[in-house]
């Protein structure tokens, strides 16, 4: 038995952990029993608080994820029961319905995806969607929703904080949408999916430059909502380029055969999206046996395509790699100097590169230094700075 209740590096390793890998399934399935955001917030934080005191002198138990679930339902249940005389007769039915059965015991495997809907209803702005997803679903702080939009940090705890009340005003169910209500919705979805794939792929701040956990979950979401709406090329394009991006991370070559596949079938429709055609990018990518053998000039009529139905300047950026390569970094450099990226690390990282190969290394340090005090992520600033000191 051990007896110290002192967190050690193993344990608060442990931990952070099972909080990257659980919060957002533990805060879903708490929802789903009590229908209230608020509520399943605390009370999951309240259990991580209580095995920050207990795991260090019981160990950490053979499921922590599940130990989370129970635990953060049982805070939750003795909150409803202390409030009872204060609570509607919602949040009786809800007490019922959560006494009625262990979230252990029957866990419902889509728990993340009608959260994400919910998240998604059309009564909250675009903006207060994605960023009530990614607190939820990828627990994701304040702070790195903020650096994830390039807006200042007050303004998304506002936006939550408003999502959030409409959600409870409004009498937003949490469930996935009838048939007709889908389409309205699937874009955020998509956005939602995509942005906390690309927080596992790239973490926004933290040591750890790839958060494999955020990953797979992304993918996992994706299968689901392929499996929900077969008929959307948009559904099987964003699921293709998951699958071809993490597989070129991996190099596994079954998993870019299965992306490929996708490529191709959801193109053969005729209605080519942002999320198609980005992945078919990464399919051309991932064809080359090298990196020299890259067909660019493929990629670069993507981007053209890309940047006439997604006009973003992050958009605009990546199709500046692509001009380098087919056109020379000088056109590249014209380009992306015209971009309004200031905030965006990789636009200085972009430039740096650009500038290094046209021989310009005094400016090329000083564009390597304005990303990396940009970054948030320790990874991708030390990459940086190696990149700076070779100049």
């Amino acid at each position: 038995m051990r007896t110290s209740t002192v967190p050690g590096a193993d344990d608060a390793a442990a931990i952070e952990r099972t909080y990257r890998e659980s919060s957002g399934q533990a805060v879903a399935t708490l929802i789903r029993l009590f229908g209230d955001i608020d509520l399943a917030e605390e009370a999951v934080q309240e259990a991580f608080a209580v095995a920050a005191q207990r795991w260090p002198a019981t160990g950490v138990p053979p499921n922590p994820g599940g130990w989370i679930v129970t635990t953060a339902r049982n805070k939750a249940l003795d909150r409803l029961r202390r409030e009872s005389s204060r609570y509607s007769r919602e949040g009786q039915a809800a007490l019922l319905h959560a006494d009625a059965g262990s979230p252990d015991a029957a866990p419902v495997p889509d728990d993340r995806l009608r959260l994400i809907f919910t998240c998604c209803h059309p009564a909250l702005a675009a903006e207060a969607q994605l960023a009530l997803t990614l607190r939820l679903i990828a627990g994701l702080q304040t702070a790195e929703i903020a650096r994830a939009f390039l807006v200042p940090e007050a303004t998304v705890a506002q936006r939550l904080v408003r999502a959030k009340r409409k959600i409870r005003a409004a009498g937003i169910p949490y469930r996935v949408p009838r048939d007709a209500e889908l389409p309205d919705r699937l874009p955020f979805v998509l956005a939602v999916i995509y942005l906390v794939f690309n927080e596992g792929y790239t973490a926004s701040a933290g040591d750890d430059l790839i958060r494999s956990e955020l990953c797979a979950e992304a993918i996992r979401l994706a299968r689901l909502l392929a499996g929900l709406m077969p008929d959307e090329p948009e559904v099987r394009g964003l699921l293709a380029l998951l699958l071809l991006t993490e597989a070129r991370r991996r190099w596994d070559r079954a998993m870019v055969a299965v992306g490929q596949d996708l490529v191709r079938a959801c193109l053969r429709v005729g209605r080519p999206g942002p999320y198609q055609l980005q992945a078919a990018i990464n399919a051309v990518h991932s064809d080359a046996p090298t990196a020299a053998q890259t067909d660019w000039g493929q990629i670069l009529a993507l981007y053209d395509q890309l940047i006439e139905i997604a006009p973003t300047p992050v958009v605009a950026l990546n199709r500046c790699v692509a001009v380098a390569e087919v056109h020379g970094p000088g056109r590249a450099l014209e380009l992306a100097d015209g971009l309004d990226l200031g905030e965006y690390h990789l636009f200085h990282a972009t430039r740096a590169d650009l500038l290094r190969r046209t021989g310009r290394r005094d400016e090329a340090r000083a564009a390597y230094d304005a990303a990396i005090a940009r970054a948030s992520n320790k990874a991708e600033r030390s990459f940086l700075q190696q990149r700076r000191d070779s100049l």
